[in-house]
């Protein structure tokens, strides 16, 4: 076997593994930084509703304000304050639903962190495989070069020894002659 072909890696199959696996960490990564995103696009419908809900209350109050100062009936006052308890429940739903929709991004915050998390391991472990291949390819290229060189001795010795023999030869038929 000669430097040039190399025997096959003994863990390449373990190799091909750790790349599958560091591929498939960074789709579930970006699977989980897609899904965060939709997340906070529902945060900032939720905070969006919450503060049309704020502001009507708002207006609302302001509307009963003006009609006090304005010196309105009480059935109005009333009526007005009643609405404003509405509101202020729709209000006090609408802060639920961005507090629960805030859960929901911190949670899926948490999930990226997690998938950074896994595909670093999983990186490591493929470095450290492709380091190890690295330093395996170079034992097997240094050992290689040992037994090519000690081939070429070999050779060159039989070769020599060979020519000795062959002049020994001429110079026995030589004298013979």
């Amino acid at each position: 076997m000669t430097i040039d072909r190399l025997p096959a890696y003994p863990l390449a199959e373990v190799l091909d593994v750790k790349h599958r696996r560091v591929e498939t960490a960074e789709l579930v990564l970006k699977e989980k930084r897609r899904l965060l995103e939709i997340e906070k696009e529902k945060l900032k419908e939720r905070e969006a509703e919450r503060d049309k809900v704020k502001a009507h209350r708002q207006d609302k109050l302001d509307q009963l304000r003006l009609s006090l100062d304005e010196g309105t009936t009480s059935d109005k006052i009333d009526q007005s304050k009643l609405y404003l308890e509405v509101v202020k429940e729709r209000l006090a739903m609408e802060e639920k639903k961005v507090k629960d929709q805030q859960e929901q991004v911190e949670l899926a915050e948490k999930n990226v962190e997690v998938a950074k998390n896994e595909l670093r391991d999983k990186e490591r472990e493929r470095d450290k495989l492709i380091t190890h291949k690295k330093e395996w390819t170079k034992e097997v290229k240094k050992e290689l070069q040992v037994i090519a060189t000690r081939e070429e001795d070999e050779i060159g010795t039989t070769m020599f020894l060979t020519k000795m023999i062959q002049q020994k030869d001429e110079k026995r038929r030589s004298h013979e002659e």
